[in-house]
């Protein structure tokens, strides 16, 4: 496997511009997402993304990324990270059950 492709633009789910962009598969390939839609996601958002969901999680109610950004649990971060500068790299903690599952 090769190093993940990065440019820079506007992260779809916070709206940020000037970002480090990745994609991210709105269903996971791991779910049957590899030919379905895809976003294009500041580092920070979709690292948060998958600390906070599993994939059978993202697969089944988050697979679009209105869904996303009307659902509570990503809610704080959403209104915190609109306010750094898309510079800023942050860390992101994998939430208790995403690691009770182990993932």
């Amino acid at each position: 496997m090769g190093k993940k492709r990065t440019e820079t633009g506007a992260c779809e789910l916070c709206l940020r511009e000037d970002a480090e962009i990745t994609v991210h598969h709105l269903t996971p390939k791991e779910m049957g997402g590899t030919f379905l839609p895809t976003a294009n996601l500041c580092i920070p958002c979709h690292k948060q993304i998958h600390a906070l969901y599993s994939h059978v999680e993202l697969a089944a109610r988050l697979n679009t990324i209105e869904l996303l950004q009307k659902d509570e649990k990503i809610g704080k971060y959403m209104k915190w990270i609109k306010k750094q500068p898309s510079s800023k790299l942050t860390k992101a903690r994998k939430s208790n059950e995403i690691k009770s599952k182990g993932r």
